[in-house]
């Protein structure tokens, strides 16, 4: 029998959402004797989230249209499937996707002033921004911070990586063709037509590991499956676990499972049968880079190799968007999570999501990111050194920053347990 639950601790999620239950998260540290939150919390463990990291560093950098991009969505559907999540799926789609019925052809030049199609597989290829190293760059705009900024790009050179691993597993260029990525779902038990979605993208690009963008977040929401997956594990609403693929080409992987999806939502299949495929979407939360917040880079253009004292996890919505006020509202409430339930940094909420999963769901459900830097603003002005580089690869990191990635673990999971009404049975 059900015995403990997160409204039995006295606060319920509604509760949250409508900012009542602010007072109660100032009290004393909860214990896992008493909370059934901090119970599912302290299941969260730096050893078994850097084990599923590491596991994803045998596929190089899993850049999208390769076959150790394939094997790497493989491995992870057996894993989520050794960790409980056995209702394993796939939304398949092809990469690049069919242009608009009124598109030019490709290769027709394109019209003055008119952005260019990308040629085939181009879309996970940026120019370099930032410039050289000086008080707000090159003065093109695009970060509010005033400060130094650092060179960012992608990595396109095989001989820039030193290791000769690595450089052997990701020679492989890739093709255009079908893709796929996998997800699976805890079914709630009183609210299964009621879902929150928790999403990070499993491809990478840049000749490394891909071991923070976004081997970090991938590994993550493994961890929330593996967690919530429990036998012992009851959750009132449903949560779905998605790892995206074809992130770094423009999200295509999560464009295609809204343009798949979204019509679906709460439709009972078979009817009367209390069974949704796809139910209601009620928040995304989405996780992408959470190891390395080092801060900015000096006069000399160099990021401090050590974690910052003052690290944090950013936890963003998009202030533009036409959830914005309910997303502000879902943020903050991790934010309160984060306060309540985390270990070792706090979470500060930012209003620029940009560039991640989330971005096709905004304006159609709340959601949010979670960041190890705020993208709209640091990471774009080099706070990240490793970002697409060849030294984004394990020896790089150390425990403080996958640390880090924990913390935002379980500053979601604390989150979304309280959200979905999650109890274990005695």
């Amino acid at each position: 029998m059900r015995t403990r639950s997160f409204a039995s601790f006295g606060v319920t999620a509604a509760a949250f959402w409508l900012g009542a239950a602010a007072p109660a998260l100032q009290a004393q540290q909860p214990t896992a004797e008493d909370d059934p939150v901090a119970a599912l919390v302290s299941r969260l463990t730096l050893d078994k989230y850097k084990t599923t990291l590491k596991g994803l560093t045998q596929f190089g950098d899993r850049r999208q249209g390769t076959r150790r991009n394939r094997d790497a969505v493989d491995w992870i559907e057996a894993q989520l499937q050794a960790f409980g999540c056995t209702n394993t799926e796939r939304i398949v789609y092809t990469f690049p996707p069919p242009p608009p019925p009124d598109a030019a052809p490709r290769g027709t030049p394109p019209r003055r002033g008119a952005g260019r199609r990308p040629a085939p597989n181009e879309g996970d290829l940026t120019t370099a921004t930032g410039g050289r190293v000086g008080r707000r760059g090159p003065g093109s705009g695009g970060s509010t911070l005033f400060g130094y900024r650092g060179s960012t790009g992608v990595n396109r050179d095989l001989m820039a990586q030193p290791d000769e691993r690595i450089r052997e597993l990701n020679r492989e260029e890739p093709v255009d063709g079908e893709r796929s990525e996998v997800y699976c779902t805890k079914v709630g038990t009183t609210r299964p037509d009621e879902m929150y979605i928790i999403g990070a993208h499993m491809d990478g690009h840049g000749v490394n590991e891909a071991v923070n963008d976004d081997g970090s977040g991938t590994a993550l929401v493994m961890e929330l499956a593996r967690v919530f997956s429990a036998p012992d594990v009851e959750t009132e609403r449903s949560i779905r676990f998605v790892l995206w693929n074809n992130e770094e080409t423009g999200l295509n992987g999560a464009r295609a499972y809204v343009a798949q999806r979204q019509e679906l939502q709460g439709v009972e299949d078979p009817p009367g049968s209390g069974r949704y495929p796809e139910p209601r979407w009620v928040g995304m939360v989405q996780h992408d880079m959470m190891l390395w917040d080092h801060g900015a880079p000096g006069p000399d253009g160099l990021v401090s190799r050590n974690q910052r004292p003052e690290a944090d996890v950013n936890v963003e919505f998009q202030s533009n968007s036409e959830r914005a006020d309910d997303s502000m509202r879902l943020a903050f409430l991790f934010k309160a999570a984060n306060e309540r339930y985390a270990t070792d940094y706090p979470a500060a909420v930012g209003p620029h999501m940009t560039n991640t999963d989330s971005t096709p769901f905004m304006d159609i459900v709340p959601s949010i990111s979670l960041r190890e830097n705020e993208r709209g603003a640091q990471v774009g002005a080099g706070w990240d050194p490793n970002w697409h580089q060849p030294t984004d690869v394990w020896t790089t990191y150390t425990d403080d920053d996958f640390r880090l990635g924990l913390n935002a673990g379980q500053t979601t999971l604390a989150a979304i347990a309280q959200l979905t009404g999650a109890g274990i049975d005695n």
